[in-house]
């Protein structure tokens, strides 16, 4: 009878305003940890490039894997995780997310060698694809409101800032006291965490009608974005003209083509071509690949710059990381504060010009270089992303319909990581030649630029034309 009447209270409590206040604010918190772990994963592991080659050998190769599985991986089945969510309740799919990150983080702290780590990395990547875009999707559930959506995207990208920032202090403190293998069991308190709070307070999405899954398109997909990193990261290692990294190449190509023909005749596809009808859906994940080209690039390779050319130990490079993650915080809570002061697309251009001058700023580093001289360029590359994310994401969810919110959030997300895969594969083969670190580092930095100015424009013009045309 107690318990029966606890539970009339606890309905009670949450069925008025400030009830629902309170369990969309623990929603968020159990969203915003889902990102996060996903995101600490990639400065953790970072920090650790250099203990892991020591321990399992092997060369720039073999880490730039250990990295692009796990990213690969979260590309390639984003798509099919969010569209899950949409059909079956992105409660459930995000909740099984959480559980599988979770066994997976275990199995890459007891992994006897890199071909385990890599498959384990794979599972990891696997789930993370299920909990970032579901984790959205319950956001865009809970917060009806456009002003209260974004403001919570922004608390949810601040959240996985939060995790960028520690990753490196906490991975290498770590690292340095009990070993690599401990940074994956830092995940275990946070996914047993995140499924109390999302079994206790997420409520579940509506269902959309019940679809199969595109098993070709997903096939296609996977075996596309594979062949393409597996095509730059070899080539770094056996030569642009061996014969593997040529066929890997053509492979890239048409199973992309397969992909896109799929899924314009699929009755069902993974990926709905219409939704590139939308201007603005279209503009922000052209965006969200090309900043991830060059932020999470240069991040693997300023990890190993910082371990490889400078020497230091792993807590001094998780330290040389936090004034850069650090800026990304406060940032991402100003960004939609400036959105709704000058616009979301010009707060985005903003944001990626800032990133692209921090990258021009570091064009003179050497390998003797002060870390207190590049630090402000740091801090402006990451303070450029932190603005730019929030508006990208909201804007994003907003153009679509709210029953394919966890498609377009899978969208957004897949464009990402794919660019994170595509960076850390092309400026890992620029760097991994012997005796040619600097220059391949100046020929990332340079592209980095680029890239991030190519995502202005598009966004900047691109809105502007849809503007004129209304």
């Amino acid at each position: 009878m107690n318990s029966s009447f606890t539970a009339e209270r606890n309905a009670s409590a949450q069925s008025g305003p400030r009830g629902s206040r309170f369990a969309n604010g623990l929603t968020l918190t159990a969203m915003s940890l889902g990102y996060g772990v996903v995101q600490l994963d990639v400065t953790i592991v970072n920090t650790a490039l250099d203990a892991m080659g020591k321990t399992l050998g092997g060369g720039v190769a073999e880490l730039q894997w250990v990295v692009s599985a796990y990213t690969i991986a979260f590309a390639a089945f984003i798509l099919t995780a969010g569209a899950l969510g949409d059909r079956i309740g992105a409660k459930r799919i995000f909740m099984a997310g959480f559980a599988i990150f979770t066994a997976a983080s275990l199995a890459c702290a007891l992994s006897p060698n890199a071909i385990v780590l890599i498959a384990a990395r794979l599972v990891q990547g696997l789930a993370a694809a299920i909990l970032v875009p579901n984790s959205l999707a319950l956001l865009n559930h809970a917060y009806a409101d456009d002003r209260a959506r974004g403001r919570a995207v922004a608390v949810w990208a601040a959240g996985a800032s939060l995790a960028l920032t520690a990753g490196p202090f906490v991975g290498g403190g770590l690292i340095t006291l009990v070993g690599w293998r401990a940074i994956f069991l830092v995940n275990l308190p946070i996914g047993l965490t995140g499924l109390w709070l999302s079994w206790r307070y997420a409520t579940e999405t509506t269902r959309a009608p019940s679809r199969e899954i595109d098993l070709p398109g997903q096939l296609a997909a996977i075996g596309a974005l594979g062949a393409l990193a597996g095509a730059i990261i070899e080539g770094g290692a056996l030569g642009w003209e061996h014969p593997a990294v040529i066929g890997a190449f053509v492979a890239a190509a048409v199973l992309a083509m397969l992909f896109v023909w799929r899924e314009s005749r699929a009755a069902q596809p993974m990926l709905p071509l219409s939704l590139f009808s939308h201007r603005l859906f279209t503009l922000t994940a052209i965006v969200g690949l090309l900043v991830n080209i060059a932020i999470y690039g240069l991040i693997f390779v300023l990890s190993l710059y910082f371990q490889r050319i400078n020497g230091l130990s792993a807590w001094w490079t998780g330290l040389a990381f936090v004034p850069m993650m650090g800026a990304v915080l406060p940032v991402n809570l100003l960004a939609p504060r400036l959105a709704e002061r000058i616009g979301p697309c010009p707060t985005i251009v903003v944001g990626a010009c800032v990133s692209a001058l921090g990258c021009l700023g570091l064009l003179w580093i050497a390998a003797d270089t002060s870390y207190w001289t590049i630090c402000a360029q740091m801090i402006a590359i990451s303070g450029g992303l932190g603005l730019l994310v929030p508006p990208l994401t909201s804007t994003l969810l907003g153009s679509v319909e709210k029953a394919r919110s966890g498609l377009a959030a899978g969208v957004l997300n897949a464009t990402r990581q794919t660019g994170s895969v595509l960076g850390v594969a092309l400026f890992g083969s620029l760097v991994a030649s012997e005796g040619a670190f600097m220059s391949g580092l100046h020929a990332s930095l340079v592209v980095s630029a680029t890239v991030l100015l190519l995502a202005a424009a598009v966004i900047g013009i691109g809105a502007s034309s849809r503007g004129r045309t209304m």
